[in-house]
C-alpha cells in the first residue's frame, strides 16, 4: 500500500479495514490480527494499536483480552 503523505497512516489503514468489514471481505467474527496487519502493511505495533483503537470506537470491532479482536456484529442499515 502507498500510503498519502498528507494524512496520518493508522488513519489510512483503518480506512482499509473499515471497507474489508463493509464489504464482507472480513466477515462477523472474523480474526483482526494485529500482527497480520503489521506485516502487511509495514508499519510499528504502536501504528496499529491506534487502528485497532479507532475501529474499537466505531463499533465495528470487539477485543477480548487474551483472544484478540474481533470483527464485530453490525447493525442492519437503514434502508432508504
Amino acid at each position: 500500500m502507498e500510503f498519502d503523505p498528507t494524512r496520518p497512516k493508522w488513519t489510512q489503514i483503518a480506512d482499509v479495514i473499515r471497507k474489508r468489514i463493509s464489504t464482507g471481505e472480513y466477515p462477523v467474527n472474523y480474526l483482526i490480527s494485529e500482527v497480520r496487519m503489521e506485516q502487511e502493511f509495514d508499519v510499528a505495533r504502536t501504528t496499529i494499536r491506534k487502528v485497532t483503537a479507532a475501529l474499537r470506537a466505531d463499533g465495528l470491532i470487539i477485543t477480548t483480552p487474551g483472544m484478540g479482536s474481533f470483527v464485530a456484529p453490525q447493525p442492519p442499515k437503514p434502508e432508504r
